[in-house]
């Protein structure tokens, strides 16, 4: 399964978004300076994530996007399929049905084991990422950087974040 950059775009968004104070929010354009990111881009994965109820935006002085919900109850499977969608990534076209040796209709009565097989991996691949909250990514970016990093992390929300009224 492709995951396009799309979906990685937004598992960082939600990750920063997720260790910023209560009310207050980060623009579109600081959170793809952050990325180093395009703008037109990361928009497109703010609206998605919008739309799926993950992130609210919030317009004026102290504007901005921030998470909807509590990063606890958030997966790497809700923002995947805010991004990419729901829809299954394997489709079965009864290929079996084609060509010379194709199967006859009563050989084709049960689902294709190769479908089946795709099906099964797929459910996995879901509940793998399903599995995984935000917190667990914010605990492990919080890990795996530095202090000083961490440091430098903090200074940027100060100067960049817009706090609530």
């Amino acid at each position: 399964m492709k995951i396009g950059k799309g979906v990685e775009w937004a598992a960082h968004t939600c990750t920063l978004l997720a260790v910023l104070p209560p009310g207050w929010a980060l623009s579109g354009e600081a959170l793809a300076d952050y990325l180093g990111v395009p703008p037109p881009y990361l928009a497109k994965q703010l609206q998605a994530l919008s739309r799926a109820g993950i992130v609210t935006a919030q317009r004026g002085v102290a504007g901005g996007y921030r998470l909807a919900q509590a990063p606890e109850t958030l997966t790497l499977w809700d923002v995947t399929a805010a991004v990419e969608g729901t829809a299954p990534s394997f489709r079965c076209t009864e290929v079996r049905r084609n060509g010379p040796c194709g199967a006859s209709p009563a050989e084709c009565s049960g689902p294709c084991v190769i479908a089946a097989a795709f099906q099964r991996a797929e459910a996995g691949y879901r509940q793998a990422l399903a599995a995984v909250p935000l917190t667990d990514l914010v605990a492990g970016v919080a890990r795996d950087a530095k202090t000083a990093r961490k440091q430098r992390i903090g200074e940027w929300i100060q100067e960049h974040a817009s706090r609530p009224a």
